[in-house]
């Protein structure tokens, strides 16, 4: 079992790949508040002259093909995994899971960090990478962002839940 610096034993691919399920549906669920949003506004100002379908066949077309829309739904993604990685270091599906995401000294990942942890993570399958890594049992993702997740203790959980 590979422990990080600060004596936590670092996460395994099943408990990641647990916590990451949970999150997808918190994020599944977000987007589509999203979206729901951009929809109205877009419908709004469509409604009010501001722009014209144009070639698109109707208001759900023309946010398909926008990049801003895109863009937004790319920003509320990252938003949400960063908002908690720089808080907490918990996601609301690594709380339920009892992982943290730190640095190897226990502190809160950078902005910075979370982008890059963010970005390689590629879709959750940067945590297989873990079963190629037994002895630090790193994911792609710890490696490039340098950084690492630890299992805590059912107290240390608590304590981290009680804070906030």
């Amino acid at each position: 079992m590979a422990f990080s610096y600060t004596g936590l034993p670092r996460a395994g691919v099943m408990r990641r790949l647990g916590a990451w399920l949970y999150d997808f549906l918190v994020v599944v669920a977000l987007l589509m508040v999203a979206g729901f949003i951009c929809f109205g506004l877009t419908a709004l100002a469509l409604q009010l002259g501001w722009f014209a379908l144009g070639e698109h066949e109707d208001t759900a077309a023309l946010l398909s093909a926008s990049r801003l829309y895109q863009l937004i739904l790319l920003s509320v993604v990252l938003f949400f995994y960063c908002w908690f990685w720089r808080t907490s270091g918990q996601t609301l599906g690594m709380r339920a899971w009892r992982l943290r995401v730190q640095n190897t000294d226990g502190s809160r990942l950078r902005l910075g960090q979370c982008l890059v942890r963010a970005g390689a993570a590629l879709l959750g399958l940067g945590n297989l990478w873990v079963w190629f890594n037994p002895h630090s049992k790193l994911a792609l993702q710890d490696k490039l962002a340098d950084c690492e997740m630890v299992v805590l203790t059912k107290e240390q959980n608590r304590e981290l839940l009680s804070r906030q």
